[in-house]
């Protein structure tokens, strides 16, 4: 193959990758649009509040205690809580408010509160597992 026709494919090639690779691009910038309209939203988003370590009390209704502080009733601390950390951390998950949020970082025995993020695993022919 001569170097003329290498030159003549180049572009073709090129040509190709952006058109593959423009969906993509696409979908990524829509993504991190929707994130932050969504984040500058007062719409309930799901959190993870770290606490400190409930003593003689089950975790889960220290962290439902801790919501009702907050939600108002201990049926709305139910219904937001997804779910409660007891193993490696201490903590639950809940969806919250951005008012909210900004209550229960003020609850005594809450050490964090983070909004959740969805992460995923690249992988692929030429990246480990």
């Amino acid at each position: 193959m001569s170097i003329s026709s290498v030159k003549s494919i180049q572009p073709r090639i090129s040509f190709l990758v952006i058109f593959a690779l423009f969906p993509l691009i696409i979908i990524s910038m829509s993504d991190s649009a929707l994130d932050s309209v969504s984040s500058s939203s007062s719409a309930p988003a799901v959190h993870i509040i770290y606490t400190e370590q409930p003593h003689e009390e089950e975790p889960e209704t220290y962290h439902i205690r801790t919501l009702t502080a907050v939600l108002g009733s201990e049926e709305a601390a139910k219904e937001a809580l997804l779910y409660s950390y007891k193993s490696a951390a201490s903590g639950f998950s809940a969806k919250l408010t951005p008012d909210q949020v900004a209550q229960i970082s003020k609850q005594p025995g809450v050490l964090q509160v983070v909004p959740s993020q969805k992460l995923q695993l690249h992988s692929g022919p030429n990246k480990l597992l």
